[in-house]
């Protein structure tokens, strides 16, 4: 019997070993274990490595969304699409290596001695910094060496210490994939708050009765050129750089000489001009719609109100609004105050998306100085600047617009024109030949003015935003030529914008040569509006009343 009861328990410990099903349940948790920690572990890599593709689309100040010109669609989604899909490729990497030590080795020492390098790129992405740029690349190449050596180095008996530092890792890039899914829903639900984020400006539809007064009043007309430095066109002028319509200007206008600037960035500068109050900040409602600007005074924001600005003024004195403007949202942010409205962004700092590939020989090509003759930002530029041309040409062609604002990407940087063969060529131009460019815009608007009869009795107000950001931007960034160079006098800033006002029937020139705060324009304007400044003398006496008073 004991024998036999012996035999028994030997078959049963036999068929408990050889039962299929007996380490099936223990199995199947490990492999459902090894792909969530797989799944937590590539989501808190492609958080890290992503933070900078995401960052602008969940910051609190909305500025990526504010400054978009095209669908919520198309700036979000491409987004997703890439963090997700990076998310995915990890996931299959992770899983792909588990059988395998040597490549699990190589995989987890990348993530490793690689997360130096992703933090500086991040850091120097988000924070815009050459020198960041530069000194990633060090980094980058220390990480590459080292993670070349510990390829080539491993030796099995490592095998412990590596497992002790991928766990720690993993528990952290665990935790950080918490940050993951809050960037998700983020993306998720900022993407949903934007899903109208340009709709057609719905223009007004003036009785005819205040359509024959719009058309009685002289016309208004506010011409922006964005980076317009007094020093380079009526200043120290580069020898050789010949301006004629700025001089042929001064010679019936009042040139400005001691504008104070309302600020260096175009974004800030162009709603402080509008409302008429300093601001050193902005921030957007994550529609795009709502804007809020912060007083450098006492630090308090205070809400964008369309109604509170010079288009307001306009509006109320009889005249019909119009805007043809760059960078800024103009459309989405005054619609109730406008009759018509084209803006346009498509180069500069808020680039439209580019792919994970695209980005990368992008960044990598700007990191090592390399600018394409014929690149991506030139092109968008000069887009911006055809589109807008033809959108304000349409408006000046409108009598019935009376106060119209055009704001052209010119004489911005990078360059767009060439002013040897006058043709529209990015190739080894420079801010002197957007300058000679803005001139001959000039010539053009004064063109159309005068085949229409209006040049002579209207307002013609040319200004900068700001001056040419020398040393502040562009001094020393690729790019920057010797003419540049010798023309800013080795990047010397000099920080006052252009400022000149042609008053209707104006035929003389004369200089304003008391500071003038660019911020009191507002001001200014309805004083030209309400026709109580008729000559330049009364304007002299207006701004040094108001200039007394600061």
């Amino acid at each position: 019997m004991s024998h036999l009861l012996h035999s028994h328990q030997d078959l049963l410990a036999i068929g408990e070993f050889d039962s299929p099903h007996s380490n099936q349940a223990p199995q199947s948790r490990r492999g459902t274990r090894a792909i969530f920690d797989s799944v937590a572990v590539a989501l808190g890599m492609t958080t890290l490595c992503n933070l900078w593709l995401v960052a602008p689309l969940v910051s609190h100040s909305h500025s990526t969304v504010y400054h978009w010109s095209g669908t919520a669609w198309s700036l979000f989604a491409p987004v997703v699409f890439d963090f997700c899909l990076f998310w995915l490729v990890t996931v299959f990497l992770l899983l792909a290596t588990e059988r395998s030590v040597r490549a699990r080795v190589a995989l987890w020492s990348g993530f490793i001695l690689f997360l130096p390098s992703v933090a500086l790129k991040t850091w120097a992405l988000l924070a815009d910094g050459e020198r960041l740029r530069t000194a990633n690349l060090v980094v980058l190449g220390l990480c590459s060496i080292l993670y070349l050596l510990s390829i080539a180095l491993w030796r099995p008996e490592y095998t412990a210490h590596f497992d002790r530092a991928r766990k720690m890792l993993s528990s952290g890039l665990s935790a950080v994939a918490m940050v993951g899914i809050l960037i998700l829903c983020e993306l998720a639900w900022f993407g949903w708050q934007a899903r109208s984020l340009n709709p057609p400006l719905q223009a007004h539809a003036p009785e005819s009765a205040a359509l024959t007064l719009q058309m009685q009043r002289p016309r208004v007309i506010w011409l922006v050129l964005d980076e317009l430095s007094y020093d380079q066109v009526y200043g120290q002028r580069s020898p050789g750089l010949a301006l004629p319509e700025f001089d042929h200007l001064a010679a019936q206008a009042s040139v400005f000489s001691q504008v104070l600037p309302a600020g260096i960035r175009t974004d800030i500068v162009l709603p402080s001009l509008i409302a008429g109050r300093p601001a050193n900040q902005i921030r957007s409602s994550a529609d795009g719609r709502s804007l809020s600007l912060r007083n450098p005074e006492d630090g308090t924001w205070q809400a964008f109100n369309q109604r509170d600005t010079i288009f307001q003024d306009a509006l109320q004195l009889g005249y019909r609004t119009g805007v043809a403007g760059w960078h800024n949202p103009y459309c989405r942010i005054l619609p109730e105050v406008l009759d018509q409205c084209f803006w346009a962004l498509q180069s500069g700092a808020n680039q439209p998306y580019r792919s994970l590939l695209e980005q990368t020989r992008y960044r990598i090509a700007r990191g090592l100085g390399i600018s394409e003759p014929e690149g991506r930002e030139a092109q968008l530029h000069r887009t911006d600047y055809l589109q807008l041309y033809t959108a304000a040409d349409r408006m000046l062609a409108d009598k019935t617009t009376t106060f119209l604002l055009i704001h052209m990407p010119i004489p911005h940087p990078g360059g767009i024109y060439n002013r040897v063969t006058g043709a529209l060529d990015p190739r080894n131009s420079t801010y002197l030949d957007n300058l000679a460019l803005s001139d001959r815009y000039l010539a053009h608007v004064r063109s159309v003015l005068e085949a229409q009869g209006e040049w002579d009795r209207s307002t013609i107000v040319v200004m900068g935003d700001h001056s040419w950001r020398t040393k502040l931007l562009w001094s020393g960034a690729p790019g920057w030529t010797p003419e540049e160079e010798d023309a800013s006098h080795g990047g010397q800033f000099d920080d006052r914008p252009g400022y000149i006002v042609k008053l209707p029937y104006q035929h003389a020139g004369t200089r304003i040569d008391v500071p003038f705060a660019a911020v009191r324009t507002r001001a200014l304007m309805d004083q030209l509006m309400c026709a109580k400044i008729s000559s330049p003398g009364e304007l002299s006496a207006w701004v040094q009343s108001v200039s007394a008073n600061r």
